[in-house]
């Protein structure tokens, strides 16, 4: 894979990838975004999940011409849902352009939507019905329309859109680029293709379907407030020999691996703005054991083999099914077993169902541990550690101060102390938030009543 800045593409479309937390192009936009920024026709086939729409979202926000004030792109969708989902996500790819997408979808009153078309936006996503209601009512003018974009074509022919389609491309200049995405490619896609495109490029991407079979695979549905309190906890109960902890952007890396620094555990951050001075020292403290934890973006980790892996946490989701097979298969290796969790927000539930279908596996759901659940494991570990010291002897200049406390305190006391202090339990409770507090309204006493005077009113003189 290669980063969006080998792509080639404007600072500002660089610049929006990195504050959506993609620094990688996955495998459809590593293909698509260079053949259709030369201007040609492409079909694309690849899966839902796989980045399609910054495949095709790039270059439409690339290529218009900032300040016309008509509409110079075109996204055909399925569904209102698809629409609106294509919308925002080239919203924020063109943030920085001052590029902006306007969704048009049955369901919505058409007079809000005449009256945002008044606002010129660059680009619409439009499902078929509404548009064509739209084109009827000579509301929406494709005239001037450099570029169209067919998204889910097959999903469009199986709900009886074809004929929709096929009058809204014959509303638009002939001279114009057309991407078609489709996840198969029936007969009457290839039809269309063949009437309404010229000379296409061809991409075709097909997901991974297997993934390191000595791997457990678990994921647990976490607010993402939650996310950090829930790492520690599984830290500490799956005490990792060493683990990765990936995150979408650098900035997050730097926050997580900070925290988990305040908290006592040996981490290390590897991301994109790191020297390499700095990044090899990183590495070679997570090889030697130094740091029990390295927390990482995906460019950052790419080709760094660690073959003594345990565990890897996604603490945010991979963005399509090939991201998650790269990031979990680095444990699990020469026959050693291997953990991957995987933490996913109550929106990102149907994403983690896509990465299932696409890597034909279960991923296992666990629940959020409790705080007796950590602890337990924090003196688990305090065991294994303090038998270790006694398995190796080297404990002599401490036996007579050891003999001169056991003559003051009971033995059982003294190794509970020691035991508190290695897990690193504070002397109070911590408060963890595990969940939102209801809004209690304030209740205040209630007035006594009391009668009107009569007479004059209040305030007259």
């Amino acid at each position: 894979m290669i980063t969006f800045e080998e792509l080639q593409l404007s600072k500002a479309v660089i610049r929006a990838t990195a504050s959506m937390g993609f620094e990688e192009a996955t495998p459809i936009q590593e293909l698509a975004i260079p053949a259709a920024m030369k201007g040609g026709d492409i079909i694309g086939q690849a899966r839902t999940g796989t980045g399609k729409t910054a495949a095709f979202g790039i270059p439409m926000v690339e290529m218009i011409e900032h300040g016309l004030g008509k509409i110079e792109g075109l996204v055909i969708a399925p569904t209102r849902e698809l629409a609106v989902q294509v919308a925002e996500e080239i919203n924020t790819l063109g943030q920085f352009k001052g590029v902006w997408v306007l969704p048009i979808y049955g369901g919505q009153d058409i007079n809000r939507q005449i009256k945002a078309l008044k606002s010129r936006p660059q680009i619409i996503a439009a499902t078929p019905g509404r548009l064509m209601d739209h084109l009827r009512r000579k509301t929406i003018r494709l005239r001037d329309v450099g570029i169209v974009v067919l998204d889910e074509a097959d999903e469009m022919l199986n709900m009886g859109f074809i004929e929709d389609i096929e009058s809204i491309l014959k509303a638009v200049p002939r001279e114009r680029q057309t991407l078609l995405f489709s996840a198969t490619m029936p007969g009457a896609i290839r039809d269309l293709a063949c009437r309404f495109m010229k000379d296409p490029e061809y991409i075709s991407v097909k997901s991974k379907e297997v993934t390191v079979p000595q791997t457990d695979q678990f994921y647990v549905q976490v607010p993402d407030r939650q996310k950090f309190d829930l790492l520690c906890r599984l830290l500490d109960m799956q005490s990792p020999e060493s683990a990765i902890v990936f995150s979408r952007t650098k900035r997050r890396v730097d926050e997580i691996c900070d925290g988990l620094k305040k908290r006592g555990y040996p981490a290390e951050a590897l991301h994109g703005d790191l020297a390499q001075a700095k990044r090899d020292r990183v590495t070679q403290s997570f090889r030697d054991g130094f740091a029990e934890i390295l927390v990482a973006t995906d460019v950052a980790a790419r080709g760094l083999d660690f073959s003594d892996l345990s565990h890897v946490y996604n603490f945010d989701i991979p963005q399509d099914p090939d991201s998650y097979v790269h990031r979990i298969g680095r444990t699990g290796r020469v026959g050693k077993p291997g953990a991957a969790v995987t933490f996913v927000t109550p929106r990102e539930i149907g994403h983690l169902q896509l990465i299932e279908r696409s890597i034909n596996r279960k991923i296992v759901s666990i629940s959020i541990p409790t705080m007796g659940e950590a602890l337990e494991g924090k003196q688990r570990q305090a065991v294994e550690q303090l038998m270790q010291v006694v398995e190796e002897g080297k404990t002599g200049r401490y036996k007579m101060l050891a003999e001169e406390l056991l003559d003051r305190v009971d033995p059982v006391s003294l190794l509970s102390a020691a035991l508190k202090l290695l897990t690193g339990e504070p002397n109070t409770t911590p408060v963890i938030l595990t969940e939102e507090a209801p809004f209690k309204k304030k209740k205040y006493p209630r007035r006594p009543f009391r009668p009107r005077k009569k007479g004059r009113r209040a305030g007259k003189r």
